[in-house]
């Protein structure tokens, strides 16, 4: 399986200049080749191949100085970005969706990152720090062991323009010792999950914990004039917060998803679609839900599973809170409702926890309809 390593990096002010060239060549690449794509198909209907866009690199280069400060394989991968983009354009078009998303232009704040393909051809880490190639040997902060074999490296910016460099890892997969235990993980507002055992998992309110400060730095913001430095300074400013609060929001979702993986065997979620309940919600809720970092911590678990040898599944979520646990029963509940009592078999329970031995029931039945996993996990 395939793993991500990030390390930050810390340039000189030469280097910097280089990747920041580096990535403006990138950019330059990315847009003309969007441009010529769509130019293309307007005027003659033809598509235009990734084989195609990587013949006409060599002539941009000629063309365009600039472009030699960039090294050759990043500006063909920012080729391989766009033919990826239009590819997925293709298949929503195909699907019907309503948004296709056509790729757009990017601008200064929306192209921060370029790759090495080959880890060994223009980049390579050593003692003295991580050799890239147009830019040198730039100092690395490896505060942790790097496993497996890096196929490829990624350099990228943040908005605070610190640097990072992203080594992708084929590595075998770390099996931890089998468990015969399985939960199921109701997912939540007020509390952020309900375990099937009765576990409860509280929530941190990252955005309004930093709230006010933000309030106060956008108003600043907002008075001061377009383009000058003391609006460049705020801005810098109110990148430092939101950047904090996802960190928060991040070291959470690690830490839950961890605690997870290493106790159960078998982990079932819900099967959310956090864009339409965002779309659907109140704004009260939507922002609630964009805070919560439910698919962050979904997301950080399967993968952690799948290197530990876990099991995640995702279930329907329909009538999951309606549901008796017991017998089965439908029980209908306002969202006011906070107990489930059923009239049918007599179980009295907390709702979420109800919602989350339904939750694990569908996953359990899941894998026995797949022969997922042994018998002794059912």
């Amino acid at each position: 399986m395939r793993l991500t390593y990030k390390f930050r990096l810390n340039p000189t002010q030469a280097q910097r200049t280089a990747m920041q060239n580096t990535l403006d060549a990138c950019r330059w690449v990315y847009n003309q080749t969007v441009e010529t794509r769509k130019q293309a198909w307007e005027r003659e209907r033809k598509s235009v191949s990734l084989y195609d866009t990587n013949k006409l690199l060599t002539q941009w280069k000629r063309d365009h100085a600039f472009l030699n400060r960039a090294f050759s394989q990043s500006l063909q991968e920012a080729q391989t970005r766009v033919a990826l983009a239009f590819k997925h354009f293709y298949r929503r078009v195909k699907q019907g969706a309503e948004k296709a998303g056509y790729p757009r232009f990017r601008g200064y704040h929306r192209y921060d990152s370029f790759t090495y393909k080959q880890y060994g051809n223009g980049v390579k880490l050593s003692d003295d720090g991580l050799y890239l190639s147009k830019i040198g040997v730039v100092k690395i902060v490896v505060h942790r062991r790097l496993c497996g074999t890096p196929k490829l490296v990624t350099i990228q910016r943040d908005r605070l323009g610190n640097w990072y460099a992203c080594f992708s890892c084929v590595v075998e997969p770390a099996h931890l010792e089998p468990t015969h235990e399985a939960v199921g993980v109701d997912l939540g507002l007020t509390r952020f999950a309900v375990l099937s055992n009765g576990e409860i998992v509280k929530r941190q309110r990252w955005m309004k914990r930093d709230e006010k400060e933000l309030a106060r730095i956008q108003r600043k913001v907002s008075r001061l004039p377009a383009g000058s430095p003391e609006r460049r300074k705020a801005l810098r400013a109110l990148h430092h917060v939101h950047a904090r609060i996802a960190n928060r929001r991040k070291d959470f979702a690690h830490k839950v998803s961890r605690e997870l993986v290493n106790r159960y065997q078998v982990i079932v979620f819900e099967n959310l679609n956090m864009a339409d309940m965002q779309e659907d919600s109140f704004k009260t809720i939507t922002k609630g839900i964009a805070d919560v970092a439910w698919g962050q911590v979904v997301a950080f678990t399967a993968y952690k599973a799948e290197y530990a040898g876990r099991t995640v599944v995702k279930v329907n979520p329909r009538g999951t809170t309606q549901a008796c646990s017991g017998c089965g029963e439908v029980v209908p509940k306002q969202l006011s409702d906070r107990v489930h009592d059923c009239q049918h078999c007599g179980l009295r329970l907390d709702r979420d926890l109800n919602a989350a031995r339904n939750i694990l029931s569908r996953g359990l039945a899941t894998l026995r309809t797949s022969s997922a996993v042994e018998a002794p996990l059912l």
